[in-house]
C-alpha cells in the first residue's frame, strides 16, 4: 500500500519552477504516451513548452510532491498568453480573452491516483484564478479520440462525469486543432481538441 505521509501539495510560479523542469519533462511525456493522447515526446521540446510557466505572467503550477519527488503536475495561465491556436475560438465566439483562464494539463504518476489529487489541482488553479481576479471563465480543452481507435483500452473510462463534478461542461462550438507524433506515427498529424468551461 502507498505510504503518502510525506505527500504535499505546492503552488509554484516564476524562477522557482526551475528546479522542478527536468522531473516535469520526464513526468509530461510518461503520462502522454496512454491513451488518450498517445503522445511520443521528447525533453527537448518539453523542456522549451515548460519554460513558458516560468516567463510567463500570472501562470501558476500545482505539484504533488512526495518527499523530494514530483509525482504529479497541473499548469494553467491566462488565456491571453496562449498560442493563437488556442485563442482562435474564442475570438471567433466573441469571448474577452482578458476574462479567460486557461488550464492547460494535469499529469500524474499512476500509483497516485484515486488520492483526490486531481481534485486538488482543479481547486488550487482555480483559487489562483481568483487570486489573480478579472476572470469570467475557466477552460481547459480535451483530445477527440474514435470509439474504436485501435489503441483505445477495453476498460478505458473517459474523465467526463469527473470534469461535470467540477462544474466543468463540454462546449463543441469551441474546437481547434494541435499537432503532434502519435507512438505508430512517423510523423505530427493534427488532433481535434474540444474545450470545456466553467463559469
Amino acid at each position: 500500500m502507498l505510504n503518502t505521509k510525506n505527500l504535499r501539495i505546492e503552488r509554484c510560479s516564476g524562477k522557482a519552477l526551475s528546479q522542478y523542469i527536468p522531473e516535469l519533462a520526464r513526468l509530461r511525456i510518461e503520462v502522454f504516451r496512454d491513451f488518450p493522447y498517445l503522445y511520443d515526446g521528447n525533453y527537448e521540446y518539453e523542456e522549451k513548452y515548460l519554460q513558458t510557466y516560468i516567463d510567463t505572467p500570472a501562470s501558476v503550477i500545482v505539484l504533488a510532491i512526495d518527499g523530494e519527488k514530483v509525482v504529479g503536475a497541473s499548469t494553467a495561465l491566462p488565456m491571453k498568453y496562449e498560442t493563437d491556436e488556442l485563442k482562435r475560438p474564442f475570438l471567433e465566439n466573441n469571448y474577452n480573452l482578458e476574462e479567460v483562464f486557461y488550464c492547460s494539463e494535469s499529469v500524474l504518476n499512476k500509483n497516485y491516483r484515486g488520492l483526490g489529487l486531481g481534485v486538488q489541482f482543479f481547486e488550487q488553479r482555480e483559487e489562483h484564478a481568483k487570486e489573480l481576479g478579472g476572470f469570467k471563465t475557466i477552460t481547459f480543452c480535451c483530445v477527440e479520440r474514435p470509439l474504436k481507435h485501435p489503441r483505445r483500452p477495453h476498460n478505458y473510462v473517459p474523465l467526463d462525469s469527473f470534469w461535470n463534478k467540477r462544474g466543468y461542461f463540454k462546449h463543441p462550438e469551441l474546437k481547434t486543432t494541435y499537432l503532434w507524433k502519435d507512438l505508430d506515427d512517423t510523423d505530427e498529424t493534427p488532433k481535434p481538441m474540444t474545450f470545456w468551461l466553467k463559469k
